[in-house]
């Protein structure tokens, strides 16, 4: 039986729409073209943020972070952000005695953002908190301590195959691999994704691993 269930939060628990066209806004293009170059890049392997600096070359990202927090254009966060099942899934797993957490590549504000939608989770943790990101090593050491269970009772839920379901069976976790957002559907029939324990289209689908 599966004691803990964490979960990323970018295309796992959180629709990313309002992420990228806040920054489209931000940078004075069109929406679609920002999705567009998203989606480039990551194909080509390479991290979302390059999107950012072909619009803008050279760009300081975390200076305009800042710049939009004081222009009070920063993270936002709220409801309809949230996937449709995030909320009952979580309850429902929650109901069935497992720890839930959240953990995933996220700013020290979306961690606030987060806790103060008041999910049914036990812990919220960011990788802007603690120093470190996936697919580091050092965020599944992490990711266990904040867990408490053994890594062969911990299960980590996320969409992303290359940062979420090889780096935790590296770990020791167990791992489910959502198909969900673009990444989750565009590397789904990767060879990292086949690493998942489980393979879901929605989070519903937990409820029963953690009760089998």
């Amino acid at each position: 039986m599966m004691e803990t269930f964490v979960f990323d939060v970018g295309s796992t628990l959180v629709r990313e729409d309002r992420h990228w066209a806040a920054w489209a806004d931000w940078l004075g293009v069109p929406r679609h073209t920002l999705s567009a170059l998203v989606g480039a890049v990551v194909a080509q392997g390479r991290p979302d943020n390059d999107a950012l600096r072909l619009v803008k070359p050279g760009m300081d990202i975390a200076a305009e972070w800042r710049a939009r927090e004081a222009a009070g254009r920063g993270e936002r966060l709220d409801e309809e952000d949230l996937y449709p099942d995030v909320r009952s899934a979580l309850g429902r797993l929650r109901g069935t005695g497992a720890r839930i957490v959240v953990a995933g590549n996220q700013t020290v504000r979306m961690g606030e953002l987060l806790r103060a939608l008041e999910l049914p989770v036990d812990a919220v943790a960011t990788s802007g908190a603690w120093g470190v990101a996936k697919p580091g090593a050092g965020f599944f050491r992490r990711v266990l301590e904040l867990a408490d269970s053994a890594p062969d009772r911990t299960v980590y839920v996320g969409d992303y195959p290359a940062f979420d379901i090889r780096p935790a069976k590296a770990a020791g976790l167990r791992a489910a691999h959502i198909r969900r957002g673009p990444w989750g559907h565009l590397w789904a029939g990767t060879g990292d994704a086949a690493l998942a324990d489980w393979r879901i289209d929605a989070l519903d689908e937990l409820v029963g691993v953690a009760t089998g």
